[in-house]
């Protein structure tokens, strides 16, 4: 059994955890608005507070990190745990922004094609220094937003809408090489994958949504949400309502499933850190813990991380 340890705890929703080069790890707090440090031992110090929801974040070319805002979530408390919920009424509209470690906070996009974002969730750099991100959507009480992928520029030059509708499409990856870009939907509980033709150019020759082919649709009841890539190209995807990152094979074989001492059914994010990349980050939301655990294999160096 893989064995999880308690780095933080005390953290408000936490998502998106990016591990730095000293050991610290980067990370989101949602309900707290803000881009936050866990020092390795543990202790939480607030970095940028970005308003709103933020959510995935990246190292960007430029060293700046950038983060999806996905514009705020009303909050209910479930037996002690804190879970997301609809719309608020203090929604600031979705954004993508631009942080920089003294603690400046820039929005760099708001809309695409016209459309305002509505809640941008996920983000990954390729090697061309572009951004593929995901859009979730709002949910209100009588109807929802659909989702979709997008790429943009860290400078603000261009963005494009690259594959739309999908059904609240959350995590977001790319294969070691490239040439693969991974969403994971919430609430269909399936992966997807598109071959990439170029810098967010999708060969869509799939039957699948906007021609995705499909990696792996999970059985029974089960809710996806951020994913990361490991160096052997095995998709991590944190797995809802079981509460635990599901390992899928780049053949879209599930092989593993690592779940937390405690359980969590907003198990969200899982990112790579350590001088070899084996060590794993992985956040349980709802009961507001980082925890670490050795991986069977080096994580994926990811684009222009620090």
């Amino acid at each position: 059994m893989t064995e999880l340890r308690q780095i933080a705890s005390g953290l408000q929703f936490p998502e998106g955890p990016v591990a730095l080069s000293d050991g610290s790890v980067l990370l989101v707090e949602i309900k707290r608005g803000t881009l936050s440090r866990v020092s390795p031992d543990g202790e939480v110090s607030v970095v940028a507070d970005c308003g709103g929801g933020p959510n995935g974040a990246a190292i960007g070319p430029d060293g700046a990190v950038y983060v999806c805002n996905n514009g705020g979530f009303g909050w209910l408390d479930v037996d002690g745990r804190v879970v997301p919920g609809l719309q608020p009424e203090n929604y600031i509209g979705g954004r993508i922004q631009r942080v920089t470690m003294d603690g400046a906070v820039t929005d760099v996009y708001t809309a695409v094609g016209g459309h305002p974002l509505r809640g941008p969730n996920d983000i990954v750099f390729d090697a061309e220094g572009g951004f593929y991100f995901t859009d979730l959507g709002k949910r209100r009480a009588r109807d929802a937003d659909r989702g979709g992928l997008y790429y943009a520029r860290a400078d603000g030059s261009h963005i494009e809408e690259i594959a739309y509708p999908l059904t609240e499409a959350n995590g977001v990856g790319l294969s070691p090489d490239g040439s693969r870009v991974y969403v994971a939907e919430t609430w269909t509980g399936r992966v997807w994958y598109w071959d990439v033709a170029g810098p967010g150019r999708l060969r869509r020759t799939g039957p699948g949504p906007a021609g995705a082919h499909l990696l792996h649709g999970f059985a029974g009841y089960q809710l996806l949400d951020s994913l990361a890539v490991d160096s052997a190209g095995n998709v991590c995807v944190a797995t809802l309502v079981t509460g635990a990152i599901s390992v899928l094979t780049p053949d879209g074989e599930l092989k593993d499933v690592i779940k937390p001492p405690k359980h969590d059914p907003h198990v969200t994010n899982i990112c790579f850190g350590g001088p070899d990349l084996r060590t794993a980050y992985i956040t349980s939301s709802g009961w507001g813990i980082l925890y670490a655990t050795e991986w069977h294999c080096p994580g994926l160096r990811l684009n222009h991380d620090a």
